[in-house]
């Protein structure tokens, strides 16, 4: 049987109140997916949400109304497959999930630059991760570089065909 690869998407804090509430630390860019009814694997189990409040950062599972149920899933890490984050979290048009990006070949003006290897955030900006390709390596390029993932240097990412066309990266990688 083949396990589905799941990405660690919250944690579990400290109860709050006395009905089983529990703090809610979310590690994604999709709170909408943390929605009454919805299920995730933790290291807990799988767990229901039975209510969540996303502004002030609450959440409460089925089975475990009361502080001293609660309690036990302190720490707790939640989790949610690609298939399941992408059913649950709706893109505006022209937007990918890192996911998506990572693994894709950048390319600038006809030069494949590397391969987006990790996609981070750093003060608020997006960013590619990107093994440099081998040959412009051999020419004496930098191993890595990072690109923002913005409009500037983004020109267009097609997924389907794995790449992301860029301008000015090669700048980049040059004073890298």
């Amino acid at each position: 049987m083949s396990q589905t690869k799941r990405f660690f998407i919250a944690q579990v804090g400290k109860t709050h109140g006395l009905h089983g509430d529990l703090k809610l630390h979310i590690h994604t860019d999709f709170p909408e997916q943390f929605k009454v009814g919805y299920s995730f694997q933790t290291n807990s189990g799988s767990l229901e949400i039975l209510r969540v409040n996303l502004e002030r950062g609450i959440i409460c599972f089925k089975g475990y109304e009361g502080v001293d149920y609660a309690k036990k899933l302190t720490n707790t890490k939640i989790y949610a497959s690609l298939e399941e984050t992408k059913e649950r979290c709706k893109l505006k048009e022209g937007e990918h999930f890192w996911f998506e990006i990572e693994g894709c070949f950048v390319e600038e003006e006809g030069v494949r630059l590397g391969k987006v290897s990790e996609m981070q955030r750093l003060a608020d900006v997006n960013y590619m991760f990107i093994q440099t390709d081998a040959k412009l390596v051999e020419e004496g390029f930098s191993k890595t570089f990072l690109v923002p993932y913005i409009e500037r240097y983004v020109v267009e990412t097609n997924v389907e065909k794995q790449v992301v066309m860029t301008k000015d990266a090669k700048e980049i990688l040059e004073a890298s």
